[in-house]
């Protein structure tokens, strides 16, 4: 009598310089134990340094990528790589804040041939400031995020609105948000000032982005749904691919 092996446990990448005074990452470890114990989503999380991320090769073997509020990141180029990395790959990605950030400028940068795009939390000077500083900043701040329903983050919510947290200064400068929808993204939540908040990839097979950081949702005892999501999507990926490790979460 044969027995089907078992599945392999997805691996995923925390992206982010790790420290205890980033609320967002204190939360993350309640957060995948909680989708372990309610869900039965089982992810073996690692934290990569954004140093880490700029080795070539350095993601390989994950399942999905998380990168993570933080910024200014130790190294820009790591985050921007790990974006590229899983972009590239079909790899599950989802960037948080920061994440969102450097996820444009990565595409900006790599896909829209906007070589100087920059951010202004790190090069004020810039002639092409991508993300730009917020005429009022979110830090601390919760606001309405309007969803297309059609979109992956709709479907996900399952709602055209919700109501979320960030703590964020920077965002992209809407100036450019045309640029990146002729080049393939998808702008699939907004504001009340129709400024994107949400961005995905369509055609890949999971990749989102939002400026709100849904790991600051609730009292941190349930993952947001899109956590969720993206944990789905990494143990879909998992079939039998291994690589890098790096700093277990815990």
């Amino acid at each position: 009598m044969s027995t089907s092996a078992p599945a392999p446990t997805a691996r995923l990448a925390l992206v982010g310089d790790r420290s205890p005074a980033v609320r967002s990452h204190a939360r993350v470890p309640a957060l995948l134990q909680s989708l372990a114990r309610h869900e039965g989503l089982v992810v073996d999380a690692y934290w990569i340094p954004t140093e880490d991320a700029e080795v070539p090769g350095a993601l390989d073997g994950f399942d999905a990528v998380w990168l993570l509020p933080g910024s200014p990141y130790r190294s820009e180029a790591g985050a921007v790589a790990a974006v590229r990395a899983a972009r590239e790959g079909g790899v599950p990605f989802l960037g948080t804040c920061g994440g969102f950030q450097h996820a444009l400028l990565e595409y900006a940068r790599t896909v829209c041939g906007l070589r100087g795009a920059a951010h202004a939390e790190t090069a004020p000077e810039a002639a092409e400031p991508l993300i730009a500083p917020l005429a009022c900043s979110l830090a601390g701040h919760e606001g309405p995020v309007t969803v297309d329903p059609g979109s992956l983050a709709g479907r996900l919510l399952g709602a055209d609105r919700t109501v979320e947290r960030y703590h964020c200064s920077y965002a992209l400068d809407p100036s450019y948000a045309g640029l990146l929808r002729d080049h393939g993204l998808r702008f699939s939540g907004v504001d009340e000032d129709g400024d994107p908040r949400i961005v995905e990839l369509p055609g890949h097979p999971f990749f989102l982005g939002t400026l709100f950081q849904p790991e600051l949702a609730g009292d941190g005892t349930r993952a947001h749904p899109l956590i969720r999501a993206l944990a789905e999507a990494a143990v879909r990926h998992a079939s039998g691919t291994r690589g890098a490790g790096g700093q277990a979460a815990g």
